[in-house]
């Protein structure tokens, strides 16, 4: 990768965090609270992705792969919880 290229990807992802975190602080509905982490986590996720490609280690593809898997079951059950008041 054009090490350009990465930085203008890694500059371009940590203005797309900001803006998460900034849409998690302000969100009025729990809904949307919760979109909002969902989205916060795939920019991380993303960041961690561009990462473990500049270094060439494995690890950070690791972490990105299990930040994914419970990112989704938080994300599903925060939402069920919402809906319905309950988790099971």
């Amino acid at each position: 990768m054009h090490v350009a290229v990465f930085y203008l990807a890694m500059i371009w992802m940590t203005g797309l965090l900001g803006i998460a975190v900034v849409m998690v602080i302000r969100a009025r509905s729990a809904m949307r609270r919760i979109l909002a982490l969902d989205v916060l986590t795939l920019i991380l996720i993303a960041l961690l992705i561009l990462y473990a490609d500049a270094s060439q280690t494995s690890y950070y593809l690791d972490a990105a792969l299990a930040l994914a898997l419970l990112s989704f079951v938080a994300t599903l059950a925060a939402v069920r919880y919402h809906s319905e008041g309950r988790l099971f």
